[in-house]
């Protein structure tokens, strides 16, 4: 128990240094299908890794400068490399969200941290809100001594005017889903300068966890890249 609890202390220091932080995992079950680890062996369990309001964004930009301009996904290179150093460092395999074929994210990380979707599909978080994300995960060939995931309380329950399904323009959230097609019109057109110069309007008429909040340059950034601009 001290040995894996080191092990994830020091995982998390190095994770620190780049503003990542180490989520939460879990163990698989015996037999249950599990992707590889780092010999080719089914993975015995699975640290997910993300991040917090914005806090990588300094780490990404400094390392953004020493990059060729045209280099694709950028965000996406920056967090594979980190993440995949560290998972040198420890003798793990590290994985992507969007590495195909595509693996449960999603899934996983309401199983390692007891989350739940809000309206608009992104998890709620009950301290960073809708200001978090997972930008990959270690696989490990041997269990790691984890907690269990505690109840949290899902603020999406206790809040009544939903002003996140309200502010759309183009009412692209609602309760029969995500209007992809509707959302890119909209920001791609001009009327959509406020979506990408300070995200989704959807998303910021969120009341909760507010101080972890995208900054307006993060968002622009985040916007460009979903809608290809």
């Amino acid at each position: 128990m001290t040995a894996a609890r080191s092990r994830i202390e020091d995982i998390a220091a190095a994770l620190s240094a780049h503003g990542l932080i180490l989520r939460s995992g879990f163990n698989f079950a015996d037999r249950e299908q599990a992707p590889s680890g780092l010999s080719g062996a089914a993975a015995r369990s699975v640290l997910m890794v993300g991040q917090a309001g914005a806090a990588p964004w300094p780490h990404f930009l400094r390392w953004r400068e020493k990059q060729p301009q045209s280099i694709a996904n950028p965000l996406d290179t920056w967090s594979r490399e980190v993440i995949g150093a560290v998972a040198n460092d420890f003798g793990a395999r590290a994985i992507s969200p969007s590495d195909r074929p595509y693996l449960p994210f999603q899934q996983w990380a309401m199983r390692a941290e007891g989350l739940r979707p809000s309206p608009l599909g992104i998890l709620m978080h009950p301290q960073y809100g809708l200001w978090h994300a997972y930008r990959g995960a270690l696989l490990f060939e041997d269990e790691i001594a984890l907690h269990e995931p505690r109840e949290v309380i899902h603020l999406c329950d206790a809040c009544v005017d939903k002003p996140c399904l309200k502010s759309c323009p183009v009412g692209a959230y609602s309760a029969d889903g995500f209007a992809h097609e509707a959302c890119l019109a909209h920001v791609r057109g001009q009327n959509g300068a406020p979506c990408r110069t300070g995200g989704c309007l959807d998303r910021n008429a969120c009341p909760y966890c507010t101080a972890y909040r995208y900054s307006p340059e993060v968002q622009a950034f985040h916007m460009a890249a979903f809608a290809r601009l």
